[in-house]
Formats: structure tokens, sequence, C-alpha cells
């Protein structure tokens, strides 16, 4: 079956994405990849989602974490991520191809009341991206909904319920613990998840360690740890990497200076901005996006 189901994804996504795009589907959440050129290291703000690499294989980086995501697993994602990807092998006769699934969290809360666990979990301290196998019952229903794309008059009525079956055979999984605790009220993942939506929102603003920990209702060293088991990162690294992102986004989409993008992302200091950035990206601002304009061209 699962050969079968492989080639059926193979088939619906080049017929999608025409051999040769990344297409926003009209099925809510769902995205499909036929990348046919190597893609250089990328920023990419991952939600609370769920991919599987069909061919081929990515490596994500992850503060100070990497992951490689191959053919025929899934790549687990259960809080907004500010990572790095990288794709060094695909060509037109051997191409990336993948697709990506948004996971509703407050759905996913209403799965997992209704799931009865038999056993008492322990806290799941690895970070909250992890690499896991893809479960026939998984990819059965993933084929399920990628077929929807063209069966657009089935989509209002369909796609919402073979979600919830994703939402749940992750939950019911190996790795369904990660987002389990996610999206339990009270729990220490589901309250530094509180605290990254909020820094998502005031990345912008100077970082107040004691807001956040107000905002997790948590003390300041229980918020520090936590928050490190969860996303390789301290607050302030996170932080600093959602400024670095959205900087990039903006040097490279909407074609302002570098002085100009370090203000609008938070930085006062100029300098201090650039030095992150080469960290980072490994080139200043101008040089990095130049070199990823030229890649794109090629």
């Amino acid at each position: 079956m699962r050969r079968s189901a492989c080639a059926e994804l193979v088939g619906m996504i080049e017929a999608a994405t025409g051999r040769g795009s990344i297409v926003r589907t009209s099925v809510p959440g769902l995205s499909l990849s036929w990348i046919t050129s190597p893609l250089p290291p990328t920023s990419y703000l991952y939600g609370p989602s769920l991919c599987v690499c069909v061919r081929g294989a990515k490596r994500i980086d992850l503060g100070g974490r990497t992951f490689v995501h191959p053919a025929n697993r899934i790549l687990l994602t259960a809080i907004e991520m500010p990572t790095i990807i990288t794709i060094e092998a695909a060509a037109p006769d051997d191409p990336y191809i993948g697709l990506q699934v948004d996971l509703n969290l407050e759905i996913a809360r209403q799965v997992i009341a209704e799931i009865e666990l038999n056993h008492i979990e322990t806290p799941h301290e690895d970070a909250c991206m992890a690499i896991d196998e893809l479960t026939e019952p998984l990819l059965d229903a993933v084929v399920r909904l990628v077929r929807l794309v063209e069966s657009p008059r089935d989509i209002p009525v369909l796609s919402g319920l073979i979600q919830r079956e994703i939402l749940y055979r992750i939950a019911a999984g190996p790795n369904g613990e990660r987002l389990r605790q996610i999206v339990r009220l009270g729990s220490p993942s589901h309250r530094i998840a509180k605290a990254i939506a909020w820094l998502r929102d005031h990345y912008t603003e100077k970082l107040r360690i004691e807001q956040l920990s107000d905002q997790a209702g948590m003390g300041i060293s229980t918020l520090h740890r936590h928050f490190q088991q969860l996303t390789t990162m301290s607050p302030i690294q996170y932080q600093k990497h959602l400024r670095l992102h959205e900087a990039r986004r903006l040097l490279l989409s909407e074609g302002v200076d570098a002085a100009t993008a370090a203000i609008r992302v938070g930085y006062e200091s100029v300098s201090q901005f650039n030095r992150e950035y080469r960290r980072l990206f490994g080139e200043p601002p101008m040089r990095d996006i130049k070199g990823l304009k030229l890649g794109r061209a090629a």
C-alpha cells in the first residue's frame, strides 16, 4: 500500500504544481512542493505543522540543532519556530517532492480531550520539532487530503474531517506527546507556547524577561529551563532569530537596505545587526541577499 500511496502522491503533486513550484492549495492549510534545483540556506518560519517528504531530503537548522528530513518520514513541528532550510540535491529528473499540512491547535485540543490514555506521560524535554515514522494510517489520511485538490466540491465538507483525523493520528502516535503537551492547558509546554506567541507579536520591542515570565505564568528560572528544552534557544536568542529572519525577508522581498531592515525589526544598532546577521546566515546582509537572488535566477 505504501508504494502505491506514495506514487499517487507524486502524481497529484506533479499535477498541482506543474513540476516546478511551491503551491498553496485550495485545501485549507495544505501546501505542495516540487523543487527542481538545490535550495540554498533559506529562512523559513515553521508554524505548528506536519511535513511529509515524498522524495528527496531537506536539512533544517533550528538554533543549535540540525534535523535531516528524508523521504517517507514526517517532520512534526508543535510551535512556531524560525529555522533555516536547505535542499542540497534536486534536479528536473530527480526533484524534491513534499507537502505541508498546517495544524490547528484548537482542534488538536478537542481531539486530545477525546483520547483515553492508558499510561502516565512523562514530560517530553526534547525540541518541539521531531522526525518521525510515516505510519500507514497517517499516510492514508494525507493521501485523502491531497486528493481533495482534484475534488474542490468536496473540500468544504471533507477537509476538516480529514485534518481532524490527521491530528488524531499524530496525537495517538509514538511522538504524539509533543503535541499533547503543547495543547494541554497548564502544562509547561503550553505555557512556553503562550510565551512564544507573545514574543512573535512583540519581537520588535525590547525584551523584558519579567514580562515574558508573567505571560507564561512561570518563574524566570523555570521559564528559561523549559524554553531552552523546548526550542533549543533562550528567549533572547529566539527573539534574535525572529528579528533576523524577518529582516532577511524584508531585504529580499521589499528591497530595503540593511539599516532600514535593522530598525524595522527592532535593532537600535545597525552594526550589531550586521554582526548578528552574518553570524546566523554566514554573510553580511547585502552580500547574502545578492547571493540568494543569483541562486533564484540560476
